[in-house]
Order: C-alpha cells, then structure tokens, then sequence
C-alpha cells in the first residue's frame, strides 16, 4: 500500500480523492472572497495532481503530490502569512492556499 492508499482508496494528503473533489467542485459556487476562493482552488488542483507546479513555492510533483510535499507547501503558506508586508489580496489568496491544505492534511476539520 503507497502513502496515497488506504484500503483500496486513493488518497490525497488524509482525504478520499473524492472528498476533496467534491470540495473542490464546490468552490464554484462561492461569490465572496476571490482571492481566497482563487487559492483554495489552487490548492486543491495541485494536490489532486491537476497542476504541475505548488501554489505557494513552485514545487513540482509527479501526479498526485505525498504527504510531505503537502505538509512543506502548508508550512511555506504560514510563513508567507507571517510576512507583515504581504499585501491584502495576496494575502487572502495565500490564507485559501493555507486553510485548503491544511484540511487535506489533517490539520484542520474544515475545507476552505
């Protein structure tokens, strides 16, 4: 059984594909914060292996990115909101990479 397996199931980062799938398709329907919407769409794209580059640092993966990959982009995430300089609308786009993540993860019981 790989890292992306749990019983016959494919995983990304903690979750059921389809899980953040439907979360994903989800984000469609939201009008409120675009940027953060934009970011936990990026989010959610990467992790499921539909892009080739990380939202945050660029980091690439074959297919669907491991845990460790995740949790980096996570961790890269919050230092990026650290950064007092950070602008407002980059700022929001990076929270929705953050909080997307971060429920992939298991860090957090709720999707972005």
């Amino acid at each position: 059984m790989t890292t992306n397996e749990r019983q016959g199931e494919q995983l990304i980062g903690v979750r059921a594909h389809e899980d953040v799938t439907f979360v994903f398709k989800g984000l469609a329907a939201r009008t409120t914060a675009p940027e953060f919407s934009s970011g936990a769409a990026a989010a959610y794209e990467w992790a499921m292996g539909h892009a080739e580059r990380s939202p945050v640092t660029g980091a690439g993966a074959d297919g669907i990115p491991g845990l460790r990959l995740l949790t980096a982009e996570v961790d890269a995430a919050v230092v990026q909101l650290d950064d007092p300089t950070l602008r407002a609308g980059k700022r929001d786009y990076v929270r929705g990479v953050h909080d997307a993540l971060a429920w992939v993860c298991g860090y957090s019981d709720h999707a972005a």
